[in-house]
């Protein structure tokens, strides 16, 4: 990208990694519980659920906590084989993709590690995998070290619904983020309008000014936001100007309906919104940055409020077919979630 549990523990915000793969940022973790992930079954999770594998918080390490099994860990963990073979975990993703990159996070698993971890994938019209399904490699056997990421690019050339993490004996996995862009399969609003921008729907952000408290990218998830962690917020601007992202639409189409959350945002809301957007037969994303200074508006600046949903119809310009929109905050600020509702091409 162009940059200019445990119900017990408590929800903290992830920690924005400015050094992360360019796949992170644009694409959505499809292995997300709060999208609809779920981890299906698995040979051993003896020490730790499998279910921990696909909590979106950051993993944490609870000095003093342990349970009937042993020492508590925020993860996946399976016992010591003391046998032939290898552990594994079944995950069913929260919707058909194309992977383009994982993270393989042994964040806080330091001695209980597995040496290797490979990954194979299937895709399935309808149900799970049984013990007919044919799995083919989407990563190959990979040698990890404890408590760190291993960010992984992948290109799958197909779309995935089910994986099978392969750990190699055995060990623990705190998370698994598989990134990729969804296959466009939506159900339509009660009034056939679709959210174009929504990652679930493959919308990606492509470049934004700023994202320091949070990656622009989580405006495109469902749901409102949980907290202030759970949006895109930038830092305070303190020179002329406003900050801005780009959304490539999960496919082209017409706008009708806009919707500004700022949930959670009281004291750093942005003073007022808006929204140029274009048909782009191309470009890469520098090139998009300079196209969208003279894109059309799409939505006049518009006022905004604190921790209000804010809807927008009316004003829409009517400028007909567009692929990409720059949501542009004045000056600065953060909003929890931006739906791009409309008709598709």
């Amino acid at each position: 990208m162009f940059l200019i549990n445990d119900d017990d523990l408590p929800m903290t915000p992830a920690p924005v990694d400015h050094d992360v793969p360019d796949f992170v940022r644009r694409y959505v973790n499809l292995a997300d519980a709060r999208l609809g992930a779920i981890a299906l079954d698995c040979s051993d999770d003896f020490f730790a659920d499998r279910q921990r594998m696909l909590n979106p918080e950051p993993p944490v390490f609870v000095p003093g906590k342990y349970d009937t099994n042993g020492k508590w860990m925020d993860g996946w963990e399976s016992r010591r084989r003391r046998g032939p073979g290898h552990d594994w975990c079944v995950v069913r993703l929260a919707r058909p993709g194309r992977v383009y990159g994982l993270d393989l996070d042994t964040t806080h698993f330091t001695g209980n590690f597995p040496p290797s971890i490979s990954i194979d994938a299937c895709r399935l019209a309808e149900g799970d995998p049984d013990i007919d399904s044919d799995w083919l490699p989407l990563l190959p056997a990979v040698d990890i070290g404890g408590n760190h990421h291993h960010y992984l690019a992948v290109d799958s050339e197909w779309a995935v619904s089910h994986l099978r993490v392969n750990l190699y004996p055995d060990g623990g996995l705190a998370r698994l983020r598989v990134y990729a862009h969804p296959e466009f399969d939506p159900a339509p609003d009660v009034d056939g309008l679709i959210d174009l921008g929504a990652a679930l729907n493959g919308g990606t952000v492509v470049a934004a000014s700023n994202e320091h408290f949070g990656p622009a990218a989580t405006m495109l998830l469902p749901g409102r936001g949980v907290d202030m962690g759970d949006g895109w917020e930038t830092r305070r601007r303190r020179e002329p100007g406003h900050d801005w992202c780009i959304i490539a639409l999960a496919r082209n189409g017409s706008i009708e309906d806009i919707e500004v959350d700022t949930a959670h945002f009281r004291g750093n809301f942005p003073e007022s919104c808006s929204i140029q957007a274009a048909l782009v037969a191309g470009g890469t994303p520098d090139s998009l940055v300079t196209q969208s200074m003279f894109w059309a508006e799409l939505l006049p600046v518009s006022k905004l409020e604190a921790h209000q949903q804010h809807f927008f119809r009316d004003t829409i310009r009517r400028i007909g077919p567009v692929s990409h929109v720059r949501f542009n905050m004045h000056p600065d600020g953060g909003v929890s979630r931006l739906r791009l509702r409309g008709c598709p091409l």
